[in-house]
C-alpha cells in the first residue's frame, strides 16, 4: 500500500509542477505590459501642454480688449476730473462748509473731500452731492455736480442750492455763521443800488 502511494505521488508531481510553471508565466507579460501603459500616456500629457501653450499665447478677446479700454477711459476721466485749476482751487477755499441752516427747516451739509481737495461732498435730506467748484464772471462762489445737474451758489449773506435738471430749488436763504453776520450788518447799512447810484459815478 505504502508503495502505492509513493508510485502515485511521484506520478502526480511532473503535473503539479507544470501546472504552477504554466500559472506564473503570464504574470511575466502583464508587468510588461503595466510597464508599457506610462509610456502611451506620455505622447497624451506632451499633447495637453503643448494645447495649453498655444491656449496661453493666443490673442486677448475682444470682450477683454473692449473692457481694458473702458478702464482705462474711466481712469483718465478720473484723472481729468481730479485736477483743479489755481483759480478753482482759491474758489474751494471760500466755501462756507459746515452744517448751514436754510429756509423751512431745511439744511445743507458741506464738508471737503480728503480724497480729492477742491471737491465737496453737499449732502441733506433726499439729496447728496459731490461738487466741484466752478469760475463765474460775478465772483460769486459756484460748486458744480455736473453728472446729477446740481449747483451751489454762495453770495456774501446767503447761499442757494438747485437741481437745474429738475428745475427745483432743494435749499434756499441758506446762511452759514459768516454770512448770518453779513445779512445782520445789510439791515443795519443797506448796500447802496446801482440804480441809486449817480450817474456820472457809474
Amino acid at each position: 500500500m505504502k508503495t502505492l502511494v509513493a508510485s502515485a505521488l511521484m506520478l502526480l508531481a511532473p503535473a503539479l509542477a507544470w501546472s504552477q510553471t504554466a500559472a506564473s508565466t503570464p504574470a511575466k507579460p502583464a508587468a510588461k505590459t503595466a510597464k508599457a501603459a506610462p509610456a502611451k500616456a506620455a505622447p497624451k500629457a506632451k499633447a495637453e501642454k503643448k494645447s495649453a501653450t498655444v491656449a496661453k499665447a493666443s490673442p486677448p478677446s475682444s470682450r477683454t480688449l473692449l473692457h481694458s479700454g473702458a478702464v482705462q477711459a474711466a481712469a483718465g476721466l478720473a484723472a481729468a476730473e481730479a485736477a483743479l485749476t489755481p483759480e478753482e482751487l482759491a474758489i474751494a477755499e471760500r466755501v462756507h462748509t459746515g452744517h448751514i441752516a436754510c429756509e423751512l427747516g431745511a439744511s445743507v451739509d458741506i464738508q471737503p473731500d480728503a480724497q480729492s481737495p477742491g471737491r465737496f461732498h453737499v449732502q441733506g435730506k433726499g439729496f447728496k452731492y459731490h461738487m466741484a467748484p466752478v469760475a463765474t464772471s460775478t465772483g460769486a462762489v459756484r460748486l458744480e455736480d455736473v453728472r446729477a445737474g446740481a449747483v451751489w451758489l454762495q453770495i456774501a449773506n446767503k447761499s442757494m442750492l438747485m437741481n437745474q435738471k429738475l428745475g427745483q430749488r432743494l435749499a434756499d436763504e441758506c446762511m452759514s455763521p459768516q454770512q448770518f453776520a453779513v445779512a445782520e450788518g445789510f439791515k443795519k447799512n443797506p448796500p447802496q443800488s446801482l440804480l441809486d447810484t449817480p450817474i456820472g459815478s457809474r
